[in-house]
């Protein structure tokens, strides 16, 4: 007999209940970690799965593993179809058997209740180091997978409750940092063992047949969710191409990033047919990276929010071609994936933008930047210090880009300068905003900032992953593009020198590398702005009163505390008659011409350390 339909009471209990699971991983791995890439960094997350391995929870976590956990589960269960038994757990990292890139270590718990399988508990979390040729694992100037670190391939790490040795030590064997790396694996281990006793109480409350009853009804219950929000969206095809600066091997070759949004109904399809082949550098993408990013760009857009589990997957469908950077096949490099999945987020934007214009920021910083540094202390201790710096959002329709905010797509918090002096050989010379960067717009985009490092050690390896050196990041609707971002090595008694955006190298006692995000793109035309905002911002630094006047068309007083009104409105006719624009143009990736580059800051980098 059947059991009867849930009221929306008793759904609605459940509902959080599973929800409050999924958190309450996520704040396990947040307590027992030993890393601060998860501590501080918080790159994890953290999910709960039907015994079909369908996501019906996913923790307070990345929206970039939205849809790399399913297809990672769909690959244990392919593996192990037939054999899933009480005590296992699982693991993978292997992007060509469902992971991402090879610090990403999945682990998955099988749930059993009186013998029978009803759920899976999963965890991602980046690790510090997987081995390969660079400390951190991270390089993106790798050129196979096999330079990358150690391959998992779905694989028993628990055999029925019996612990696989064999795996344990040959993981710990070819890390740089196993104490930390075997620490994340415990906090990543409880967390699902926290999943499987909270789970199995509620299979004991309702009963496993209610449960999976309540569990159908929730993933329906979200696919309406998300079909009523598509279907208030407008029906169209809408098409943007965005470009990353080069691979970092084959240097100045631009990857296109191209996606064709078509909305018809309660659907959408992400075809991201046009993008470049795979690339011999790192930045080559998992189709399961591709799909988190498509997700992720639907339900930015959304009125209302709808949960993370399979039943919003089932009305968003994404294509990419096999053998792309954005579906990469063996034996890409990928370690370096994650700044294609941030500028595949900002190609996402720059289509539906078009759909709706007031729901979709600018271009942001790019995404976050690598920053690896790695060395042996006096006694030979191996260290990693391995960072996400990211920073600026790009202009809104209603307001300006946040200043200092990661990228949505992440998540991800900064570490402070304090955990990075006590846990490294390292010294943070400088942490602040950067003024003149941010696009001018009518909303300005988000500032970005700088970080110089002083090395403290006797000699290092430093890896950077960065981007938007020369593709800014675009201002929509007639706002500027902004700033770039930069890299400078000083060595010690030496003179500073411009590095690439992606690079590896040497570090010796007392050299000093700064690293500059780039920053938000500006949201409409900047000779729009209100200028007592224009004000505010030269007051504060954000905008030098030489920007004020020839971007903005903003006139001051002599003593700078006000605003010449009459002054500003003759300026701002003069620069609309320069441009010429019959109406602002949707995206720009230069400003007009003419007019200074916003990217050019108003003081060098010498005279600010002066």
């Amino acid at each position: 007999m059947q059991p009867p339909a849930p009221d929306p009471f008793e759904f609605e209990l459940f509902r959080n209940a599973l929800l409050s699971v999924a958190d309450e991983m996520a704040l396990t791995v947040h307590r027992t970690t030993y890393s601060s890439v998860l501590r501080d960094n918080l790159d994890y997350s953290t999910a709960f799965f039907d015994a079909r391995g369908r996501m019906i929870a996913q923790g307070f976590s990345l929206p970039s593993h939205l849809g790399s956990m399913p297809t990672a589960l769909a690959a244990v269960l392919r593996r192990f179809a037939g054999e899933i038994r009480p005590g296992d757990v699982y693991a993978l990292n292997d992007p060509f058997h469902g992971g991402m890139h090879l610090p990403d270590i999945f682990i998955f718990k099988p749930v059993f209740v009186n013998g029978e399988l009803v759920a899976f508990a999963g965890t991602i979390s980046h690790h510090t180091d997987v081995g390969g040729r660079v400390a951190g694992s991270n390089a993106p100037d790798s050129i196979e997978i096999y330079q990358e670190g150690v391959r998992i391939p779905p694989m028993r790490i628990f055999d029925g409750g019996r612990r696989n040795e064999t795996f344990f030590e040959l993981l710990a064997m070819n890390v740089r940092v196993p104490r930390m790396v075997m620490g994340d694996i415990r906090a990543q281990l409880a967390a699902c063992y926290v999943a499987e006793t909270a789970f199995a109480e509620l299979c004991r409350s309702y009963g496993v047949a209610r449960v999976r009853q309540l569990t159908d009804a929730m993933l329906d219950h979200t696919e309406r969710l998300a079909r009523a929000e598509i279907a208030r969206l407008p029906d169209g095809v809408f098409a943007f191409e965005d470009y990353l600066d080069d691979d970092g091997i084959d240097l100045g070759q631009r990857i296109v990033l191209k996606v064709t949004v078509t909305k018809k109904g309660d659907g959408i399809l992400f075809d991201w047919t046009g993008s470049s082949r795979q690339v011999r550098g790192a930045l080559n993408a998992t189709l399961s990276f591709t799909k988190s990013a498509s997700y992720c760009g639907v339900l930015s857009v959304t009125e209302n929010p709808i949960p993370n589990n399979d039943g919003v997957f089932r009305a968003i469908e994404v294509i990419a071609p096999e053998g792309t950077v954005v579906n990469c096949v063996h034996p890409a490099s990928v370690a370096a994936r994650g700044l294609t999945g941030f500028r595949m987020v900002d190609t996402v934007f720059g289509a539906l933008a078009q759909m709706v214009p007031g729901k979709v920021t600018a271009a942001g910083d790019g995404g976050n930047t690598n920053i690896s540094i790695g060395g042996y202390d006096a006694e030979r201790k191996p260290y990693i210090f391995c960072d996400f710096t990211c920073c600026a959002w790009g202009g809104r329709a209603f307001a300006d880009g946040i200043d200092g905010n990661s990228h949505m797509f992440a998540n991800m918090a900064g570490q402070s300068s304090e955990v990075i002096e006590a846990e490294n050989p390292l010294f943070v010379e400088c942490y602040e905003f950067i003024g003149d960067r941010g696009g001018a717009g009518k909303f300005r985009g988000g500032a970005p900032y700088r970080r110089a490092y002083r090395f403290l050690g006797n000699e290092a390896t430093i890896s950077i992953r960065s981007d938007r050196r020369d593709v800014r990041p675009y201002g929509l609707y007639g706002g500027y593009p902004g700033g770039v971002s930069m890299n400078y090595l000083t060595r010690a008694g030496g003179e500073t020198q411009v590095y690439p955006a992606k690079f590896y190298d040497r570090l010796r006692q007392g050299d000093l590398f700064v690293h500059e995000t780039a920053a938000g793109g500006g949201w409409g035309d900047p000779l729009e702005r209100d200028p007592e905002h224009v004000l505010r911002d030269v007051r504060n630094d954000f905008v030098s009163q030489r920007a004020a006047l020839e971007l903005y068309g903003v006139a001051l007083l002599p003593d700078g505390r006000a605003v010449d009104r009459p002054a500003t409105e003759a300026l701002r006719a003069r620069i609309r008659a320069a441009r010429g624009w019959s109406k602002p143009p949707y995206a720009l990736r230069e400003p007009p011409q003419g007019l200074p580059s916003a990217a050019e800051p108003t003081r060098s980098l010498s005279e600010d350390r002066k």
